[in-house]
């Protein structure tokens, strides 16, 4: 732990949900749930409005349609939205302190300490300047809220920030580090999920304080060597982790939830080869390559398992890594049905090196699976669009996707700079509807 509260966490809001109430005024102050919106979806998001029904980020998209009441929207996510909002946040944070550590899309630490900051790391000092932060980020993201967490190690930070959400600002001051954490539920520590939680509770663990009072031999034999030194650790708020600018993948992935079990080895191939494109198209982009090829299948029974195998080199060859994967999938069978599947490579390096040996005619050709079966019917034209998309229309101009089926699609005609605009039903081939890019929330500058 540092001498001064100067490890700052930043969460965005609901950040998926903020950014679509953002962009869509006529869903603001509304439930919105944004994920899967599929039989097999699952919650990514879901508004702080949505979260007062019982939705909840990882439940089942279904559940949450149960919930919620009529009105609410479920949307499919925008990537590329949450990712121009995300820079913009990053951008700002990096103003702060060169030492700026991304843990995801919406959350980072910032070192307030590093080497040629300046800051006052009073807690006077470091609250004035989160108050500053917060509202430079809802000014520049048009409204998105971030809460802010601060203390002496990124534990506390993290633990601030989850305080006082939403839009809340925590400082722990340094010396009161165990009078927050020790009433905190146990499940608020890193590392601590459903079945650990479990595990402690039978030993009349609830509290961090109940976990702070077991010696560390009680809780080795509960939870293992290296997680129960960690639990440890963390109840008595002992974290020397460092903020690093710069976190090194360590894998890239691609995987797909179904709206339907598959059981057809012929399609899951397929897919396969989809998804190895994609994971090998960012590995060149990012300059890397893996050794070790994972597939992850979830079968119809929700049960998951991955079967992986080694190289001897290197590689970001889509040829090989669709023929292992596509391996893998055989031996593991599709009994059953699958509901997801999912490609990856790890063991990351910035050297590849092909393989010299590899068939050339691996995976096969997809001309081969359409010699052998009939050709699949053309999906329906409403299949094009998914609710939330960005869109425009040659006469109607730019708006989303509210809704799709029997051949039409809806589009709801407004953006973030506009008051909630116009449905209209068209056809879903309408050659004058096309799919847009995300607006920009940004008023245009004005001219002196």
């Amino acid at each position: 732990m540092r001498r001064e509260a100067s490890v700052l966490h930043l969460d965005l809001d609901a950040f998926f949900a903020a950014v679509e109430q953002r962009d869509k005024p006529s869903l603001r102050g509304r439930p919105v749930v944004v994920g899967g919106t599929g039989g097999r979806g699952v919650v990514a998001t879901a508004s702080y409005e949505a979260r007062a029904y019982g939705a909840r980020s990882a439940m089942s998209t279904a559940e949450a349609r149960r919930r919620c009441p009529s009105g609410t929207a479920f949307l499919g996510g925008r990537f590329g939205a949450y990712r121009r909002t995300s820079d913009v946040v990053m951008a700002l944070l990096r103003e702060l302190s060169p030492l700026v550590e991304p843990v995801s899309i919406d959350e980072a630490y910032v070192d307030l300490a590093a080497p040629g900051t300046g800051h006052d790391l009073s807690v006077d000092g470091v609250t004035a300047l989160a108050r500053g932060l917060k509202a430079r980020i809802a000014e520049a993201t048009g409204g998105v809220t971030g809460s802010v967490g601060i203390g002496t190690s990124k534990l506390m930070a993290k633990i601030g920030s989850d305080l006082d959400k939403p839009d809340g600002l925590v400082v722990v001051p340094p010396g009161s580090e165990l009078d927050v954490l020790h009433p905190l539920p146990v499940t608020r520590l890193g590392g601590v999920g459903p079945a650990t939680a479990e595990r402690l509770r039978q030993v009349g663990v609830g509290t961090v304080g109940d976990l702070a009072a077991k010696s560390l031999t009680d809780l080795v034999t509960l939870a293992g060597r290296a997680h129960g030194t960690g639990l440890y650790q963390l109840a008595r708020a002992e974290d020397d982790r460092p903020v690093v600018a710069e976190r090194e993948a360590k894998s890239v992935s691609q995987e797909s939830t179904f709206e339907r079990d598959l059981t057809d080895l012929a399609e899951l191939n397929r897919l396969i080869d989809s998804m190895a494109a994609r994971v090998a198209e960012r590995l060149r982009a990012s300059a890397l390559s893996g050794r070790t090829v994972t597939l992850k299948l979830r079968r119809y029974d929700f049960t998951t398992m991955t079967r992986s195998q080694t190289l001897p080199q290197p590689t970001d060859d889509v040829r090989q890594v669709a023929a292992i994967a596509r391996r893998l999938l055989a031996e593991a069978g599709t009994g059953g049905g699958l509901r997801l599947i999912g490609v990856g490579v790890s063991g990351l390096s910035q050297y590849a090196q092909g393989d010299l040996f590899a068939d050339d005619d691996e995976p096969q050709e997809a001309v081969d699976d359409v010699v052998e079966e009939p050709a699949a019917p053309p999906p329906p034209a409403d299949r094009r669009w998914w609710p939330g998309q960005d869109v425009v229309h040659d006469e109607l101009g730019a708006g989303w996707v509210w809704g799709r089926g029997l051949g039409r699609v809806t589009v709801r005609f407004e953006g973030p700079l506009t008051p909630p605009g116009p449905v209209r039903t068209l056809a879903a081939d309408d050659p004058a509807l096309h799919p847009g890019d995300p607006p920009d929330w940004r008023p245009p500058t004005m001219d002196a």
